[in-house]
C-alpha cells in the first residue's frame, strides 16, 4: 500500500494510542528460551491493523534485504570496551525471508556447521552430531547476535506495528513505531524502531524481553548500493546490560541469487554434511 508524505503525516499526528494487543503469557525472558517449546499461539489484534505503521515496516524490510531470494556474506566482530575479539563469518541463503540457511565459514574449527529456517523453526546441523538439534530463534548466535538476526528479517510478518510518533534521529525525521511479537516463536517481543520519514530507511531498532526489560540496540549504518539498490552494509549491536559490549555485523557482499525450495529442508542439508 503507498501511502504519500502528507497523508502519513496527518495520520501520525492524529493517532491515539494505536493497536491494543493482548499480553504474551510467557513470564520468562525472550532471550532464554528454551530450544523446544510449544507451537506458537497467534495473537490477535484487538483494533483493526495500523495501515501506515505496516507500510512503513514493509518497506523497511525491502531496504534492508531484497524480497528476493538473495545470498549474502557476513562478518561479525565482538567488542569489549572498544578491544576487539574473536570474529565470524556466514553465509546467509535466504528464500522470500521464510526459509533461510545460514553457513558457518569461519572460524575453521567451526567449519561445516549450518542452521536451517523454515518458517519460523530452526535447526542446527554440526558434522560431528548425527541429528539436527532444534533451537530458538532468541538464543544468541555469537556476542549479541541472536539465532533469530541472521536466519530471520521478516519483522512485517513476526510483529503487529503501530505508529507512536515522529523524533529527530542523526538530522533525520524518523517515525517511531513500536512492534509487539505476534506469538511466541519470533525473536524478541517487542521491538521499537526508528524509519526515516523520508524514504523509510531504517535507523535504529531496539529489542525487548518479554518481561519488558532492554536487552540491546542495533543501528544501522553505511548505506550503498547492493542487489540493485541502497542498503545499510553495517549493523552495530550494543548490549543494554553489558556497557561496552557490543558487535558490528559488515555485509561484505549481496546478490539476487535462485534458490530452489528443495534446499531448504533437513534432508538437503543432511547430503551437504556426507
Amino acid at each position: 500500500m503507498t501511502h504519500s508524505l502528507r497523508s502519513r503525516r496527518r495520520f501520525i499526528a492524529t493517532l491515539a494510542g494505536g493497536l491494543l494487543l493482548p499480553s504474551l503469557a510467557r513470564a520468562a525472558d525472550n532471550e532464554t528460551a528454551p530450544a523446544s517449546e510449544p507451537p506458537a499461539q497467534a495473537l490477535t489484534p484487538a483494533e483493526p491493523v495500523d495501515a501506515v505503521a505496516v507500510d512503513f515496516v514493509q518497506r523497511a524490510d525491502a531496504i534492508r534485504f531484497p524480497r528476493e531470494s538473495f545470498q549474502t556474506e557476513i562478518v561479525v566482530r565482538n567488542y569489549v570496551d572498544g578491544t576487539e575479539g574473536e570474529s565470524r563469518t556466514y553465509r546467509v541463503l535466504s528464500r522470500g525471508n521464510a526459509n533461510t540457511i545460514v553457513l558457518t565459514l569461519e572460524p575453521a574449527t567451526e567449519r561445516g556447521q549450518a542452521l536451517l529456517m523454515s518458517g519460523r523453526n530452526l535447526w542446527v546441523f554440526m558434522p560431528s552430531v548425527s541429528q539436527p538439534v532444534r533451537l530458538s530463534l532468541a538464543q544468541r548466535l555469537t556476542g549479541q547476535v541472536a539465532n533469530g538476526d541472521l536466519a530471520r528479517a521478516n519483522l512485517a510478518g513476526d510483529y503487529h506495528p503501530v505508529v507512536t510518533g515522529t523524533e529527530s534521529l542523526d538530522d533525520q525525521a524518523a517515525v517511531v513505531l513500536d512492534l509487539t511479537a505476534v506469538d511466541r516463536g519470533v525473536t524478541y517481543a517487542r521491538v521499537r524502531y526508528w524509519v526515516a520519514e523520508r524514504d523509510s530507511r531504517p535507523l535504529k531498532a531496539e529489542f525487548y524481553a518479554l518481561s519488558g526489560r532492554l536487552l540491546k540496540t542495533a543501528r544501522y549504518e553505511e548505506f550503498r548500493e547492493m542487489a540493485g539498490r541502497v542498503r545499510p552494509t553495517r549493523l552495530v549491536m550494543e548490549d543494554a546490560l553489558k556497557k561496552g559490549e557490543v558487535s558490528v555485523l559488515t555485509y561484505e557482499n549481496m546478490g539476487v541469487r535462485d534458490l530452489p525450495e528443495r534446499m531448504f529442508t533437513r534432508e538437503y542439508l543432511r547430503r551437504l554434511q556426507q
